[in-house]
Protein backbone atom coordinates (compact mmCIF):
# COMPACT_ATOMS: atom_id res chain seq x y z
CA UNK A 1 0.00 0.00 0.00
CA UNK A 2 1.43 3.40 -0.91
CA UNK A 3 1.54 6.26 1.57
CA UNK A 4 -1.46 8.09 0.08
CA UNK A 5 -3.62 4.95 0.30
CA UNK A 6 -2.49 4.34 3.88
CA UNK A 7 -3.30 7.94 4.79
CA UNK A 8 -6.82 7.72 3.25
CA UNK A 9 -7.45 4.39 4.99
CA UNK A 10 -6.32 5.82 8.30
CA UNK A 11 -8.58 8.87 7.87
CA UNK A 12 -11.59 6.70 7.03
CA UNK A 13 -11.02 4.54 10.09
CA UNK A 14 -10.30 1.34 8.19
CA UNK A 15 -6.82 0.89 9.64
CA UNK A 16 -7.15 0.74 13.41
CA UNK A 17 -4.81 2.77 15.53
CA UNK A 18 -3.44 1.66 18.87
CA UNK A 19 -6.37 3.38 20.63
CA UNK A 20 -8.99 1.64 18.48
CA UNK A 21 -7.97 -1.97 19.06
CA UNK A 22 -10.37 -3.96 21.27
CA UNK A 23 -8.81 -6.48 23.62
CA UNK A 24 -10.36 -9.61 25.04
CA UNK A 25 -10.55 -7.99 28.46
CA UNK A 26 -12.48 -5.08 26.89
CA UNK A 27 -14.97 -7.59 25.49
CA UNK A 28 -15.30 -9.36 28.86
CA UNK A 29 -16.03 -6.05 30.59
CA UNK A 30 -18.57 -5.15 27.89
CA UNK A 31 -20.24 -8.55 28.25
CA UNK A 32 -20.48 -8.20 32.04
CA UNK A 33 -21.90 -4.67 31.75
CA UNK A 34 -24.47 -5.77 29.18
CA UNK A 35 -25.46 -8.80 31.26
CA UNK A 36 -25.90 -6.67 34.38
CA UNK A 37 -28.01 -4.13 32.47
CA UNK A 38 -30.10 -6.92 30.92
CA UNK A 39 -30.75 -8.43 34.38
CA UNK A 40 -31.81 -5.00 35.68
CA UNK A 41 -34.22 -4.52 32.78
CA UNK A 42 -35.74 -7.99 33.22
CA UNK A 43 -36.13 -7.42 36.97
CA UNK A 44 -37.79 -4.08 36.32
CA UNK A 45 -40.21 -5.55 33.77
CA UNK A 46 -41.29 -8.55 35.84
CA UNK A 47 -41.38 -7.01 39.31
CA UNK A 48 -42.77 -3.63 38.32
CA UNK A 49 -40.02 -2.05 40.40
CA UNK A 50 -37.08 -0.14 39.04
CA UNK A 51 -33.81 -2.02 39.19
CA UNK A 52 -32.09 0.81 41.01
CA UNK A 53 -32.49 2.63 44.31
CA UNK A 54 -32.24 6.24 43.13
CA UNK A 55 -34.48 7.60 40.36
CA UNK A 56 -34.25 10.85 38.44
CA UNK A 57 -37.23 13.17 37.98
CA UNK A 58 -38.09 11.86 34.50
CA UNK A 59 -38.18 8.28 35.80
CA UNK A 60 -40.41 9.25 38.74
CA UNK A 61 -42.81 11.15 36.45
CA UNK A 62 -43.04 8.12 34.17
CA UNK A 63 -43.43 5.70 37.10
CA UNK A 64 -46.24 7.69 38.71
CA UNK A 65 -47.74 9.08 35.51
CA UNK A 66 -47.55 12.67 36.74
CA UNK A 67 -46.52 15.99 35.25
CA UNK A 68 -43.42 17.99 36.03
CA UNK A 69 -45.48 20.60 37.87
CA UNK A 70 -47.13 18.01 40.12
CA UNK A 71 -43.75 16.46 40.94
CA UNK A 72 -42.49 19.94 41.78
CA UNK A 73 -45.45 20.48 44.14
CA UNK A 74 -44.76 17.13 45.86
CA UNK A 75 -41.18 18.31 46.47
CA UNK A 76 -42.19 21.81 47.58
CA UNK A 77 -44.79 20.54 50.04
CA UNK A 78 -42.34 18.02 51.55
CA UNK A 79 -44.55 15.05 50.64
CA UNK A 80 -41.79 13.48 48.56
CA UNK A 81 -38.23 13.74 49.89
CA UNK A 82 -35.45 14.28 47.36
CA UNK A 83 -31.71 14.75 47.08
CA UNK A 84 -30.20 17.39 44.83
CA UNK A 85 -26.67 16.90 43.54
CA UNK A 86 -25.51 19.62 41.21
CA UNK A 87 -28.40 20.23 38.85
CA UNK A 88 -29.89 16.74 39.16
CA UNK A 89 -32.66 15.73 41.54
CA UNK A 90 -32.84 12.15 42.80
CA UNK A 91 -35.63 10.30 44.61
CA UNK A 92 -35.28 7.17 46.74
CA UNK A 93 -37.59 4.43 45.43
CA UNK A 94 -38.48 3.48 49.02
CA UNK A 95 -39.61 7.06 49.71
CA UNK A 96 -41.88 6.90 46.66
CA UNK A 97 -43.48 3.62 47.78
CA UNK A 98 -43.84 4.97 51.34
CA UNK A 99 -45.55 8.12 50.03
CA UNK A 100 -47.94 6.01 47.96
CA UNK A 101 -48.74 3.72 50.93
CA UNK A 102 -49.19 6.61 53.36
CA UNK A 103 -51.65 8.34 51.05
CA UNK A 104 -53.62 5.20 50.16
CA UNK A 105 -57.35 5.47 50.76
CA UNK A 106 -59.72 2.62 51.52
Amino acid sequence: MDKATQQRAKMSGIVPTRDQIVTQSDLVVLKEDMLQEFKRIVKECFSGQPGKKWLKSAEVKKLLGISHGFLQSLRDSGVLPFTKIGGSIYYDYEDITFMMSANKSA
